[in-house]
């Protein structure tokens, strides 16, 4: 009888998320998330080994001395958040932009005043790489404390390429650093830079001939993401960028028609990006054609709140076409400055009119097919990575219910307990 290091015991309810590590999830199965009651996961070294009702887990795995079991009594139990769409890693912050948002200035408008990206830009460029890496670690415990296990980091507040190195090198030795796991993207298309307002198809000469291949000769990163919006980089533009990238090895991810309807979408099946990511205004074409597509749909409903915007992603009409669709946090220090991936379900569920199930398919399983990393993490399967959290919540429906409030009582990384964890 194989022994374990750690086993999980008795929840109330264990969501396994199983047999989607191939494809993700559509349609109807992301409503059904492999609930086990009475649940119980064994854990060898950072590796899943069994995972089942208590009693069959407990026949099958033994428990020796050193064993360290946790008693999940009345606690749901998940695979640990993975949060597919973040900009973790900038200095500053913008605060000042909430009253200019409730005064009635729109995103773009702020951005064209110098303000937004912009402003980030700045703050980042005058920044150390130490500064970067202690902010960005202060952000990536409030991640992990509430159950992000695994999350993407994107460049593109440096905008020039001596500062997209520098960001790139802060994520790689956060990553190496810290419990969470990152997946680094190549954004150095995130806008224009000042010294470029007047030249900008100079930069996005700069972004493929010196940028990309640098950072490719580097391995400093996975993904490649362009910003494509009106007034920011078209998809003439973003084509070029990302074919470019493609063509170094890149796997691409694309901002794609987040206010204006300009076919990110379409330009995002066509190049075979991983993902396509926020979609507040995809048109009826580009539904379409994501559910024709391996192009996960990653929807970000805390940036239409935090913009008290009253357009949020189609989630309904994307799921019913048959696309796969996640929630990522789009974490940043502007539109978006929410990194919990519990609010971010919470407001799928309000405003997206997800169910609780769904969207927890769609920040775990869903979420790691995003970034390309479903055959390690997002469900709890023999073989897979042992990242889980126990919840104080007595089934999957009332972590949704608590809108707000951090649940997250137990989380466990590579089979470490790194947050909370009374053992029995």
């Amino acid at each position: 009888m194989e022994q374990a290091d750690l086993l999980v015991c008795h929840a109330a309810q264990l969501a396994t998320l199983a047999g989607h590590s191939q494809r993700p999830k559509r349609g109807p199965e992301l409503g059904d998330i492999g609930i086990i009651e009475d649940g119980a996961v064994a854990v060898r070294g950072d590796t899943i080994i069994a995972v089942g009702a208590t009693s069959e887990v407990l026949s099958r795995v033994g428990a020796g001395p050193k064993t360290r079991v946790l008693e999940a009594g009345g606690r749901l139990v998940l695979p640990g958040l993975v949060d597919p769409h973040t900009h973790l890693v900038f200095a500053g912050s913008r605060e000042y932009e909430l009253e200019m948002k409730i005064r009635g200035a729109g995103y773009l408008e702020i951005l064209a005043r110098g303000g937004g990206i912009l402003d980030t830009v700045r703050a980042t460029r005058a920044a150390s790489r130490q500064d970067l890496i202690r902010t960005a670690t202060k952000y990536l415990d409030q991640m992990l404390d509430q159950g992000t296990t695994t999350a993407e980091a994107k460049s593109g507040y440096g905008l020039s390429l001596a500062e997209e190195l520098k960001m790139l090198d802060a994520a790689r030795e956060l990553d190496r650093e810290h419990p969470v796991d990152l997946v680094s993207t190549f954004m150095g298309a995130h806008a224009v830079p000042p010294e470029y307002r007047d030249r900008p198809e100079q930069f996005v000469a700069l972004v493929i001939d010196e940028m990309l291949p640098t950072v490719a000769n580097r391995q400093l990163a996975d993904f490649c993401d362009v910003f494509c919006e009106e007034g920011v980089f078209s998809v003439d533009q973003s084509r070029r960028i990302l074919q470019a990238a493609k063509n170094l090895g890149f796997r691409l991810k694309i901002h794609a028609d987040e206010i204006i309807s300009l076919g990110g979408a379409e330009l995002a099946v066509e190049l075979g990006a991983t993902s396509a990511d926020h979609l507040m205004a995809v048109s009826d074409q580009g539904i379409r054609r994501l559910a024709e597509a391996d192009t996960v749909a990653v929807l970000l409903p805390a940036t239409t709140f935090c913009l008290m915007g009253d357009r949020y992603a189609p989630a309904r009409r994307l799921i019913a076409a048959g696309a796969a669709v996640a929630l990522a946090s789009d974490f940043n220090p502007g539109s978006c400055p929410v990194n919990s991936l519990q609010i971010v379900m919470g407001i799928a569920c309000r405003q997206l009119k997800m169910t609780p199930a769904e969207a927890i398919s769609a920040a775990t399983i869903n979420a790691a097919h995003a970034i390309g990393r479903a055959g390690a993490v997002g469900s709890l399967e023999v073989g897979k990575q042992a990242d889980l959290v126990i919840f104080d919540a007595p089934n999957y429906q009332y972590l949704m219910y608590r809108f707000g409030a951090n649940l997250a009582e137990t989380v466990i990384k590579s089979g470490r307990v790194v947050k909370g964890g009374t053992q029995q």
